[in-house]
């Protein structure tokens, strides 16, 4: 091989690197490639924020970057399946329920793994994907959907929250093996939470209940994504 060619070998695997390291820095997402298949990775951190931008100091994932790569995976012949990792504290309730919807109706296979917290709006988005795991440390809050600032004390008010509500526990009903009269309570209680009602579940819990799939780890997640994209390329 020629000095050239070699030149040219560096400069685009420096590129590539380049390209992956942007990705994390600006979206939480990285492309993996191995002989077997190829996976896109995708991290939802902190808060999700949707039509408002939040404060510079806080850590959040923005609807817009997450939205088109979940496009390009379904679309792109080079890529095989979606890992979502996340560790939110919830955010934005439409846009995280619109991310959810999206990867919902993926057809290449799909894993989510909580670590660390999947709270409030992250429970639809740790249930979305086809197969779902979480590690034993890691917590879930359920809670009834709340709001920050001015509302308007009429009866419409609380029927739209009501009408919100329904749309997240049904959404997580049919993604998961949860009931609804399970969900619902674990929902209103009064004696989990301090300043609020709601209940906090951990790793072993969630599955217990049949929030999430199984308790494990990222080796787990990788091992079941790997699994479903071999099954679907057999068939």
């Amino acid at each position: 091989m020629s000095n050239n060619e070699n030149n040219e070998n560096n400069e685009s695997q420096n590129k590539e690197l380049a390209d992956n390291l942007e990705n994390i820095r600006e979206s939480g997402a990285i492309r993996i490639v191995t002989k077997s298949s190829r996976i896109h990775t995708l991290v939802i951190a902190g808060q999700i924020e949707g039509h408002y931008e939040l404060p510079s100091q806080t850590k959040s994932t923005k609807y817009e970057h997450v939205i088109p790569q979940l496009v390009e995976v379904e679309e792109s012949d080079e890529v095989d399946g979606l890992l979502m990792i996340l560790n939110t504290v919830g955010g934005d309730v439409e846009a995280g329920l619109a991310i959810s919807e999206l990867v919902s109706g993926m057809t290449k296979p799909t894993v989510s793994l909580v670590i660390g917290g999947g709270h409030s709006i992250g429970v639809p988005l740790a249930v979305c994907a086809k197969k779902s795991f979480i590690a034993p440390s890691a917590t879930m809050t359920i809670h009834p959907v709340r709001t920050n600032g001015l509302v308007i004390g009429v009866p419409q008010s609380f029927t739209y929250f009501l009408k919100m509500q329904e749309r997240i526990c049904d959404f997580v009903v049919k993604n998961s093996g949860v009931s609804k009269e399970l969900l619902n309570k674990l929902m209103l209680e009064t004696d989990e939470l301090a300043a609020d009602i709601g209940t906090v579940v951990d790793g072993i819990h969630a599955v217990e209940i049949g929030l999430i799939d199984e308790v494990g780890g990222l080796g787990n997640a990788l091992r079941a994504l790997h699994g479903m994209i071999k099954q679907k390329k057999d068939s």
